[in-house]
């Protein structure tokens, strides 16, 4: 019987100009269906009301749960080259607040 390995495909990735600046975040709000979690990022300023959304992404819960997992891989890689990322004194996210 003669099994043939699958080939990994390989994935080219390609950014405009005006992506690849990027843009400095420090808010995320996250909403969910049964169908699709929608994430907006964007940056709130101190003395400001108002937040300013620069990105605004839609995913399937799968799609959700894989950025998960990468997003919890890279930091373990970051805390393992440049130490612990601490949390102490920063307001914690309350789970109590709802999503749709």
């Amino acid at each position: 019987m003669d099994q043939q390995q699958p080939q990994q495909q390989t994935i080219r990735i390609t950014l405009d100009d005006n992506v690849a600046q990027g843009e400095y975040i420090n808010f995320a709000n996250i909403i969910h269906s049964p169908s699709e979690f929608v994430i907006a990022l964007g940056r709130i300023v101190p003395g400001r009301p108002d937040v300013k959304i620069y990105s605004r992404a839609i995913m399937t819960p799968l799609h959700a749960k894989q950025l998960v997992e990468a997003l919890a891989h890279n930091i373990s890689l970051y805390e393992q080259k440049f130490g612990e990322i601490r949390i102490e004194g920063v307001q914690p996210f309350s789970s109590n607040e709802q999503s749709n």
